[in-house]
């Protein structure tokens, strides 16, 4: 998969230094991927979860460092890419603002 804002990822690992490692580790994980599906992207991540945003669409929640972080990321499996949306807190993703931006 292409990932859209590469740049976004290692700012967020420059900003949380305890991220780093599973942020790069992701990162080459995802351009090697070629998942088709939300199962395949299960079989590399099991706690990754859908979640609905305001808009309707889908986007998917991948658990970061046991939990202390949440990456947001548009699938798009069509078309191979993986757009990069947020990276929160635990505390800032169960606030719920976020869905209402996206």
């Amino acid at each position: 998969m292409r990932i859209i804002k590469e740049k976004f990822l290692r700012d967020a690992a420059e900003r949380y230094p305890k991220a780093a490692k599973y942020l790069a580790a992701w990162t080459v994980t995802v351009r090697a991927a070629a998942w088709r599906n939300m199962a395949e992207v299960r079989g590399c991540y099991r706690s990754a979860d859908v979640v609905h945003v305001r808009s309707g669409k889908p986007v998917i929640v991948f658990n970061v460092c046991g939990n202390t972080y949440r990456l947001i990321v548009a699938l798009h499996f069509n078309s191979q890419v993986a757009y990069t949306l947020r990276f929160l807190t635990h505390a800032e993703y169960d606030r719920d603002d976020w869905k209402d931006e996206l």
